[in-house]
């Protein structure tokens, strides 16, 4: 039977992208092939347990809700992740997948939503990311931008108007805690009428904890 190496798994609120405020069981897989400058996650390079699908499932089931986040780390580097993506949906659940851009997305249960996390300069992992995954978006998925400062977001609009990301599903961005003020980054998005969805770490602002909890 599958199984991976597991960091956490625990219900909170989901704190960004579309599903942001549903009551969601969060599963954070271990590892991850980056180092950006404002991982948040730094504690889910290592260690984890392995735990069979059937475990994973129910302890999410423990949970009592519809929504399930696949997270990291960066999942898509256990290759037994999309077992457990299709095993979440077949069990019925809201599933999303959050990566950073860097593996390959083809071939994923259509029922997940990706949220695609593509590297801006001031992450220092810019040169990871795989442009061809953009072609793989449906509207369905976002793509999100993690902004540390101005050239971080001329950088991402420039992004956005040279693979028209905004037909091709929805955008987000969002400042990096603690670094870039975000009344700042809102004013640019306004200034522009940048057609991007605006967010901030909801989790974050409720408990000042990375983890949602």
């Amino acid at each position: 039977m599958s199984s991976l190496r597991i960091t956490e798994i625990f219900c909170s609120l989901q704190g960004e992208a579309h599903s942001a405020g549903w009551p969601t069981a969060f599963v954070r897989l271990t590892g991850c092939p980056l180092r950006c400058s404002w991982c948040d996650t730094g504690y889910a390079f290592t260690g984890g347990e392995s735990l069979t699908l059937d475990i994973i499932l129910a302890r999410v089931a423990g949970f009592g809700v519809c929504h399930v986040t696949v997270t990291g780390g960066e999942p898509l580097a256990q290759a037994n992740c999309r077992d457990l993506l299709t095993a979440l949906s077949d069990a019925g659940y809201t599933v999303s997948l959050e990566t950073s851009g860097a593996l390959d997305i083809a071939g994923l249960d259509p029922r997940v939503t990706v949220v695609m996390d593509l590297k801006a300069p001031g992450s220092g992992e810019e040169a990871r990311n795989l442009y061809v995954n953009l072609d793989l978006l449906r509207p369905t998925d976002q793509v999100k931008f993690v902004l540390a400062d101005r050239a971080d977001y001329e950088w991402a609009c420039a992004r956005m108007s040279e693979y028209d990301l905004a037909a091709r599903c929805e955008v987000l961005v969002q400042p990096v805690h603690d670094t870039l003020p975000p009344a700042e980054l809102a004013q640019w998005v306004l200034d522009d009428r940048l057609p991007a969805r605006f967010q901030l770490q909801l989790h974050k602002l409720l408990w000042g904890d990375a983890r949602g909890r």
